[in-house]
């Protein structure tokens, strides 16, 4: 297929998944200030600030609230009560940070009855405008059907947004050792925030396409070290970037550079000692500049098809030392999850290559993780439509405590 050909079927494909624009407002905000153990009241409609962590955070464990207001998804069509919720967490560095989401609760179902699942985004782009839960509120998360398939199923849902979406930071964009706690953490927060009324029993399971089948992954081998109290019974990733050097040398020049060029920003905010700005010429420079400011997908997409690492640096930062560092430590597979794992592709992936996926897969399988591996006929961005159906069914089995069928 011809490169414009390709791409114009791309930027329409994501533009039809994004679906309509609402635009609808919370209503009210709720704090918890440092050392106070219940949140406080306060008016907040249409105030940004709500993203913006305090300058000290309060004490506490991960997963404990610190400030949320009620949301209204534009496209709700499931029928769930909704809020926002910042919670505490851990950065890539071990260190304490805050973290937004999203809680949905299906009315007409018992929430102390509910199971959880952690839902991690695909990518949504550097710019704070692209925040998940915005795009819940306006109704253009391309997640969200599958979102909503969760809470049609009864399920109570947390749409973690990621570390580093405020209008004063930078989102760590596909470090997986901040992804996974912040995913993690999101359902941390939803047990225990009080107006959700779900259990702490729970059973809980972590789901997420591309960029959040990624993270979805990493919250599986985090979690029994970091969160050993869930009830963890299954997770399901799809279209997993799980080796950053493959998926690189796959971007570099071709149709999905704009996601090449996002994840270097996002390690450099998750590591500052890689000091990106130091290798860029103005080019990139000024590119950067203005991603961070207007870049959504859709931009990632449609403004840099064929373009090179050498179009925006005087030298590349992938191949030091630095940067190889911090890259292999936030490669996939190097401990097993302990519960049974659906992964798929698209077997004609042009974004996250294949082949690096199928790797994971049999680095799992040869970690005894029972994993349930499937491809589509598709590319990337039709992927998660492919295979949300049997990830639905497959979360929905772990949940009824049926047996999984790995296929290693």
């Amino acid at each position: 297929m011809p490169e414009f050909a390709h791409r114009t079927r791309l930027v329409a494909l994501v533009v039809a998944a994004l679906g309509v624009t609402a635009a609808t407002a919370p209503v009210a905000v709720g704090e918890r200030p440092a050392g106070v153990a219940t949140a406080q009241q306060q008016p907040g409609p249409f105030d940004d600030s709500f993203y913006v962590p305090p300058r000290t955070l309060p004490e506490g464990e991960p997963g404990d609230v610190i400030r949320w207001r009620p949301a209204l998804p534009a496209l709700n069509a499931a029928n769930a009560d909704a809020w926002q919720v910042m919670y505490l967490s851990t950065n890539a560095l071990g260190e304490r940070n805050a973290v937004t989401a999203t809680v949905l609760v299906p009315r007409g179902a018992d929430p102390a009855k509910a199971p959880i699942v952690g839902y991690a985004p695909g990518t949504q782009g550097p710019a704070f405008k692209c925040t998940a839960s915005k795009a819940i509120e306006r109704g253009t998360l391309y997640d969200q059907p599958a979102v909503n398939d969760l809470i049609s199923r009864g399920y109570a849902v947390a749409v973690t947004d990621y570390e580093g979406y405020s209008p004063e930071t930078t989102p760590t964009y596909i470090t997986g050792r901040s992804e996974g706690p912040a995913l993690i953490d999101a359902v941390r927060a939803a047990q225990r925030f009080p107006q959700a009324k779900l259990s702490p029993e729970a059973k809980v399971a972590f789901q997420g396409y591309s960029q959040g089948g990624g993270a979805a992954m990493w919250a599986g081998e985090q979690q029994p070290a970091y969160a050993p109290e869930l009830d963890l019974v299954a997770v399901a990733g799809g279209g997993v970037p799980a080796d950053l050097n493959e998926v690189a040398e796959g971007l570099n020049g071709y149709v999905g550079f704009g996601f090449l060029a996002f994840a270097a920003v996002g390690l450099d905010a998750a590591y500052p000692e890689l000091d990106l700005d130091s290798y860029l010429n103005d080019t990139g420079r000024q590119a950067i500049a203005e991603a961070k400011q207007q870049d959504c997908v859709v931009e990632l997409l449609a403004k840099y098809p064929g373009k090179k690492i050498s179009d925006y640096t005087d030298r590349d930062p992938l191949p030091t030392p630095q940067w190889q560092a911090r890259i292999e430590e936030n490669e996939l597979g190097t401990r097993p999850i302990r519960v049974p794992v659906f992964q798929y592709h698209g077997a004609v992936d042009e974004i996250v290559n294949t082949p690096q996926a199928e790797a994971l897969h049999r680095r799992y399988c040869d970690q005894g993780v029972p994993v349930t591996w499937m491809t589509y006929p598709v590319d990337h961005l039709a992927g998660i439509f492919a295979g949300n159906a049997d990830a639905g069914r497959f979360l929905a089995d772990r949940f009824e405590g049926k047996p999984a069928e790995p296929n290693c």
